[in-house]
């Protein structure tokens, strides 16, 4: 785990923002699609830990951008390019726009001042998306990577925003896939090589320190 000056120095604020990758009740709900994976998030704790992440950058000044994956009833524009959308299609809750299943998941709580970002297609929230140039006119240095999943979304989120040049921070327990042992791995053996990585709480000392200057 860094060093807690070291972590502070990168989520200074003003150029930092906390991203949410498909928390969402289609997928983490108690009713969602994927129940393996939705156990995981909340019986894992991790749901609440992105709560508490989200809370403290409210609290904090830092940015708020929720990721949020979906599709329209007809599923025009959608990706099928591969059998996880394929897949996707004849999952008992599908992630349609404008439904319950695509919005934030409790006990998260969205601010007026936060982003929500809806994409139709593809894997990550950063590619093809107004990701990057909204992150780029927010000053974002760094980019705190939470949510779900570990098998894909999140890696895709981190290789993203490090290859656009901004530095990851991963709170190892604030994101979730399944199986669990998986997601250690792809922390220890992947995440760890691009990002930093450190703990919830970790994180929020640094959030909630002291502050003379919060974002306008």
């Amino acid at each position: 785990m860094p060093a807690y000056a070291e972590l502070r120095e990168l989520l200074d604020p003003p150029t930092t923002v906390l991203l949410t990758v498909e928390c969402q009740e289609g997928v983490v709900g108690a009713d969602g699609a994927l129940p393996e994976l939705a156990e995981q998030a909340r019986g894992g704790g991790v749901l609440a830990n992105v709560a508490r992440l989200v809370a403290a950058a409210h609290a904090g000044g830092v940015q708020v951008v929720h990721a949020l994956a979906e599709r329209r009833p007809d599923g025009r524009g959608a990706s099928r390019n591969a059998p996880l959308f394929r897949a996707a299609e004849r999952l008992p809750v599908q992630q349609v726009s404008g439904t319950p299943a695509v919005r934030v998941a409790a006990p998260i709580e969205v601010a007026e001042e936060d982003l929500v970002l809806r994409r139709l297609h593809g894997l990550s929230p950063l590619q093809g998306t107004d990701a990057d140039p909204l992150l780029r006119n927010l000053g974002c240095r760094t980019l705190i990577v939470t949510g779900v999943s570990a098998n894909v979304a999140v890696p895709n989120a981190v290789f993203d925003a490090v290859n656009r040049g901004y530095t990851a921070v991963v709170p190892a327990d604030a994101i979730a896939g399944v199986p669990s042992d998986y997601t250690r791995g792809v922390i220890r053996h992947t995440l760890a090589l691009v990002a930093t990585v450190a703990t919830t709480d970790e994180v929020l000392a640094c959030l909630e320190r002291p502050r003379g200057l919060r974002r306008a």
